[in-house]
């Protein structure tokens, strides 16, 4: 496991490539949960009060904790100062950012990239006061977040082999029920896709959504053994599936695949379905001659390939979230999300990080389609899709030999 030392080195290093003179990672009552796992600190401590660690971009860093928790940081390397009134607070803090001019804290200007503005404005506030400009740490907090060792990528594309194989067992599911004449519901497809979680050694923060006709055009519907549909011969139905091992630091797998419950897909369907593909590709693509190129490219950048296609078809208006998120120990991680929709986010792509290209087109009250694959960059600047193959037409439920029950 790599030492505290050797983790501020490497921040240290990020630090001047952000041209930023340090990192302040302050948290109260894990309010900033960046700065819990950043600095690593016993889960036994008892953290009711204020502490402020700063890592400037070379140096020692330095402490500023609270009279009755002075002990908490020190397991951590640096000078301590200890305050007790608000005053003392105040004289901290310049101490410890003396010579700073630009620091770094969990803060988005304007909030415009909410995942990483965890620090209340009044603390961004008392910053300032001291004489510093506060910038934003959302690329910093990627990088010591969001990467992947080797057996974090190596169990989420065994996960994705899983997922893959999870959606031909619940189509197969499906045609059985429906072949026999028995009644099948979204509900149940649900709980045999986490019947199969179980068998595989898997695990998911929440159940896998299956959905039909009406409700897939709801991104985030998800049955329930109250809430749920019946399927019949000729619904289209839309698998939404993420999990990951279990096992300590595993990271997910998400994808998303449409089948149809008939032999033959209406051109509708398979139209918007070829859309939706093309718009998923045109991202892929550009990820992918982007990282060939040796370019450096941000999360709206993507959004953009695969929104400005749909939109191009005349569909813009009908695809109503960004284009993917980050993936990492949470399904929505904390790195770069592809978004220049409901946030502009401009976090670089960075290697050994993964994410989801998903879009989407929704018909209220009709039918919605979506295409998701996860995209890994490895620390060759490789782009992979775990989990192959990848979607390229609807799946007739019915009748195709790739579907096995």
């Amino acid at each position: 496991m790599e030492t505290m030392l050797k983790k501020i080195e490497r921040i240290q290093e990020a630090l001047r490539s952000e041209g930023a003179d340090g990192w302040l990672l302050y948290n109260f009552r894990d309010s900033n949960i960046f700065a819990k796992n950043i600095l690593s600190l016993p889960p036994h401590i008892m953290c009711t009060r204020r502490y402020y660690y700063f890592i400037p971009s070379k140096g020692e860093p330095r402490k500023l904790v609270h009279r009755i928790e002075e002990w908490n940081l020190d397991t951590l390397p640096g000078d301590k100062t200890v305050y007790l009134s608000w005053q003392s607070l105040q004289e901290g803090l310049k101490k410890i950012l003396d010579g700073a001019k630009t620091v770094a804290m969990e803060y988005s200007p304007s909030c415009a990239i909410p995942y990483a503005a965890t620090v209340d404005a009044g603390t961004i506030e008392l910053v300032k006061s001291t004489g510093v400009q506060v910038v934003s740490s959302a690329n910093l907090i990627q990088r010591f977040e969001s990467i992947w060792d080797d057996d974090q990528k190596n169990g989420c594309f065994e996960s994705a082999k899983h997922l893959r194989q999870i959606v031909d067992v619940a189509f197969g599911f499906i045609r059985a029920k429906l072949q026999s004449a028995s009644p099948v519901t979204e509900f149940d497809v649900q709980q045999c896709m986490l019947a199969e979680f179980e068998k595989r050694g898997l695990t998911s923060s929440d159940a896998p959504n299956c959905s039909v006709n009406a409700n897939a055009a709801n991104p985030h519907y998800e049955p329930t053994k109250d809430i749920f549909t019946p399927i019949n011969k000729g619904d289209l139905v839309l698998l939404d599936l993420w999990a990951k091992k279990k096992a300590p630091r595993s990271v997910y797998a998400d994808i998303t695949w449409m089948g149809y419950a008939g032999k033959s897909v209406p051109d509708e369907y398979e139209k918007i379905f070829q859309i939706v593909k093309r718009g998923r590709d045109a991202a892929l693509s550009f990820v992918r001659s982007s990282f060939a190129a040796g370019k450096m490219i941000h999360g709206y950048e993507v959004d953009d390939a695969a929104r400005n296609f749909i939109t191009g078809k005349g569909y813009g208006e009908y695809f109503v979230h960004r284009t993917g998120h980050s993936i990492g120990e949470e399904v929505h991680g904390t790195g770069a999300n592809m978004d220049n929709l409901e946030t502009h986010d401009e976090r670089i792509l960075i290697p050994e990080t993964c994410f989801s290209i998903e879009p989407g087109i929704y018909f209220r009250d009709r039918f919605g389609v979506r295409s998701e694959i996860d995209v890994y960059i490895s620390k060759e600047k490789e782009v992979i899709v775990p989990g192959l193959p990848i979607q390229e037409t609807i799946i007739n439920i019915l009748q195709d030999a790739a579907v096995s029950s």
